[in-house]
């Protein structure tokens, strides 16, 4: 399938604000991508694919991750959302094509983290905080930083600024997040 194609299939199949999103982020991965030397083609299909798992509402993610044979954690069993990552990193192949472990390693880390997240993983992850569509308190200092800090800085507070914001709405922090966290501090 040609970016065209995914283009045209995505925008079917989400709604038309999650559609722009997926846009922004794409656009905003490959402005990443230029800055710190990582592929613009693979950026560019992991951010607009990112969550092409939205299509499915919450309640249905589960019976989606089961279907392909992800593992539902406690944390996911509890916020099912968290699911949509790892079922679109399946879904890019499955439905779009996508043929490349890189890409699906970054959609299935872009909502929580992990350790040992390569660059594209990063960008992906720090794209999907401060695309243009986003509007949330203290967006603006992290888009800051993507015009001149380093990857793994900029990595490192939105981070912080995630854990941050689910401990203030007193809902579950995912391991993943404090693992990616705790891996950039201790290579740092």
């Amino acid at each position: 399938m040609t970016i065209d194609e995914m283009r045209r299939t995505l925008q079917s199949r989400l709604k038309t604000s999650r559609f722009a999103h997926s846009i922004g982020v794409a656009d905003t991965a490959v402005k990443l991508a230029k800055r710190f030397n990582v592929d613009v083609d693979k950026a560019y299909i992991a951010g607009l694919l990112h969550d092409c798992a939205r299509e499915f509402e919450n309640d249905e993610l589960p019976a989606e991750a089961i279907k392909r044979g992800i593992e539902i954690g406690e944390v996911e069993h509890s916020m099912p959302l968290l699911l949509h990552s790892y079922i679109g990193a399946k879904m890019a192949a499955e439905i779009y094509g996508v043929d490349d472990t890189e890409i699906a390693q970054a959609i299935w880390r872009h909502t929580v983290g992990s350790r040992n997240m390569t660059k594209l993983d990063k960008i992906i992850y720090f794209a999907d905080m401060i695309e243009p569509h986003r509007d949330y308190p203290g967006v603006d200092k992290l888009r800051q930083l993507a015009q001149s800090a380093e990857l793994d800085e900029m990595v490192l507070t939105g981070l912080s600024e995630s854990i941050i914001f689910v401990v203030q709405k007193n809902s579950l922090v995912h391991p993943d997040t404090v693992a990616a966290r705790n891996d950039l501090l201790m290579r740092n």
